[in-house]
């Protein structure tokens, strides 16, 4: 479990992996999101259903990564008048036992990108490619700990957080392995590997953050990471994440992350440095296999048009002499038509 601030508690029941009662902000968000990827076969995906009852929508968004280079991509946000499930969109996912075991399923149709880099411009991305069936069918078994949960003061009462300024006021993840299916018209997957799920719930706007860099990795059941540096709009980056082995996580208390990019600014590789709470120490190499961009854009109340850019890339990435599978996702705020985070060591 994550470490808390002094005067605070982090607390994780089982009853969280099930939805909330919200609370009364109106950006109010409870998300799951899965991810997995199979060595052998280089295919891999990640789910995301986030419920905004208060403002009578969820977002649903499924992404897959085929072995040929072609990324099968949706997003909606279906009506939802309650956050009593995740069902929304197509979208299922099922908490079968808390901690341990989950579904996730999605019945519904996917852009097909032979080049991901399209959807850079939603509008046009969808013009140009086809739009097929998809179903998804993929059951999740925990292979770590739990990491993270709500922070709360000692006594349980909740942390007072202002709305306007929050990312989710409870977070946690947990590396997870995965089997199933998924078809794109007359094309059919299987898919066994592993991958990290997490979840969150609290107000939330994408715009809270200045930019962060969330990669997370398999190597295999007994060896995976997660590395986080998360800059807010202020102050000094924080870096965290976790090293699972032999069971256990070892906390990261030190991670830098070098990338290189290309014209667009997408991340095409990456080196980091990693250093945990036990001293253990780590290089870990990245290369992008395939990545799409995402956006996500909100006016202020005074005007202010704010641009948030999300790439999501398929990454194999190396450590201590194995290989394995995961994510690179980096969140960069747009100012000027570069990423606040591009120039950041």
């Amino acid at each position: 479990m994550a470490a808390a601030p002094t005067g605070f508690k982090i607390r994780l029941e089982p009853q969280d992996e099930f939805t909330h009662t919200p609370d009364a902000a109106s950006n109010y968000n409870e998300s799951m999101y899965f991810n997995v990827f199979d060595p052998k076969r280089k295919v891999g995906g990640w789910f995301r259903l986030g419920n905004r009852p208060n403002e009578g929508y969820a977002e649903m968004t499924a992404c897959l990564y085929l072995p040929d280079g072609r990324v099968a991509f949706q997003y909606g946000r279906p009506k939802i008048s309650d956050n009593k499930a995740m069902n929304a969109g197509g979208m299922k996912i099922e908490v079968v036992e808390p901690f341990k075991k989950l579904r996730v399923s999605y019945d519904g149709k996917a852009l097909v990108l032979s080049k991901p880099f399209e959807m850079a411009d939603p509008s046009t991305a969808f013009k140009n490619n086809p739009t097929v069936a998809c179903k998804i069918a993929l059951d999740y078994d925990g292979v770590s700990p739990m990491f993270g949960g709500e922070t709360v003061r000692e006594d349980g009462k909740p942390m007072e957080i202002d709305p306007e300024k929050s990312f989710a006021k409870a977070h946690y993840e947990q590396h997870m392995a995965a089997k199933g299916t998924f078809s794109l018209g007359d094309e059919s997957f299987e898919i066994e590997g592993y991958g990290l799920r997490d979840k969150s719930w609290g107000p939330r706007y994408w715009q809270a953050i200045n930019w962060y860099r969330w990669c997370p990795m398999n190597f295999g059941k007994d060896f995976a990471m997660m590395l986080s540096i998360v800059a807010g709009t202020e102050g000094k980056p924080r870096e965290g994440g976790m090293v699972l082995k032999d069971g256990k996580y070892d906390l990261i208390k030190e991670c830098k992350i070098d990338s290189d990019w290309d014209e667009n600014w997408y991340q095409t590789a990456l080196r980091a440095k990693v250093k945990t709470e036990s001293g253990a120490t780590y290089e870990v190499t990245g290369k992008v296999m395939s990545l799409i961009p995402l956006r996500n854009r909100r006016k202020t109340p005074d005007g202010q048009e704010l641009n948030t850019r999300i790439t999501e890339g398929m990454t194999e990435y190396t450590c201590n002499g194995m290989t394995g599978y995961g994510l690179s996702e980096y969140l960069d705020q747009i100012v000027d038509g570069k990423p606040t985070g591009a120039d950041v060591k």
